[in-house]
């Protein structure tokens, strides 16, 4: 009776065994299939977990490390010039304080927006849409998100005038909070996508409220945690495309394969197959 007890033992512990490399197979194969079946990732203020966000620096290792779009943020400086930064203020990022709104280029270009991510970065600089642009264009995606539009009348024109500059804008993506201001943009500029960023009450979205948007925007965004399949398919049904993001969830691979998703927004621009956590946003 021992002896089978203990052929016993070792047969359910050979048992878990099995069971817990067939179930990392599982998980490795589900994640490339990710990347397989083609879901774009998408440098969130370039690939931050690296660089300064939102600087040439994050914009640069993004492009390096193969993102198939740079995310960033504008707001509108004191002299009117589009200028790339995530916060209404440059207190978090910055060796300055104050609003965006009150401050000029030339104050603007004065801050160190570098050297609170590390030594290494000391002196890198805020950049304006025009110089990323500039540097960026017709290298890969451009997803231009404009933060608190209702701050800065008549900031949708602005970036019209500046992207007219350019012949093709079909790997151009303009998103926002503001349904709005993103509804207003379509109309300005037709021809580039629209996408519009949704919050935790989306999961209170009516098919309704979907086609309202699919109308306009190529994109309907969410936070990986207030969307579901359903919503997803929703948007799909409608021709519409979904981008997600997360500041908490480690599940973002699993969810956005399981979800049937286009591209994922993270601080990193290509995730490691083995290890899902590192798509995490700060």
């Amino acid at each position: 009776m021992g002896e089978w007890r203990t052929k016993g033992y070792w047969l359910w512990i050979g048992l878990v065994g099995t069971c817990l490399v067939l179930l990392v197979g599982f998980n490795g194969q589900r994640l490339q299939q990710v990347e397989l079946n083609g879901i774009m990732s998408i440098a969130h203020r370039g690939a931050s977990s690296y660089a300064p966000e939102n600087t040439r620096s994050a914009f640069r290792k993004g492009l390096d490390l193969g993102a198939d779009f740079l995310e960033c943020d504008v707001h509108l400086s004191k002299d009117g010039v589009l200028i790339i930064i995530h916060d209404e203020t440059v207190d978090r990022t910055t060796d300055g304080k104050g609003f965006i709104k009150d401050m000029t280029l030339e104050e603007l270009k004065r801050l160190d927006a570098g050297r609170k991510f590390g030594d290494a970065f000391e002196g890198e600089k805020i950049i304006t849409l025009d110089e990323f642009l500039d540097e960026f264009y017709g290298k890969i995606g451009l997803i231009i998100e404009i933060k608190k539009p209702k701050l800065y009348p008549g900031i949708e024109e602005q970036v019209v005038t500046l992207l007219e500059k350019y012949d093709d804008l079909s790997n151009i993506i303009i998103q926002s909070f503001d349904v709005e201001s993103m509804r207003k943009m379509h109309v300005l500029l037709p021809d580039v996508q629209i996408a519009v960023l949704m919050k935790p009450s989306a999961l209170l979205l009516s098919t309704k409220r979907i086609e309202d948007l699919t109308s306009f925007a190529t994109y309907i965004n969410f936070n990986i945690s207030y969307t579901n399949k359903w919503l997803v398919d929703q948007v799909h049904k409608y021709d519409g495309k979904v981008l997600v993001w997360s500041k908490k969830d480690h599940l973002l691979i699993a969810k956005a394969y399981q979800y049937g998703v286009d591209g994922i927004i993270t601080d990193f621009s290509k995730w490691p197959a083995n290890d899902p956590n590192l798509l995490v946003q700060e």
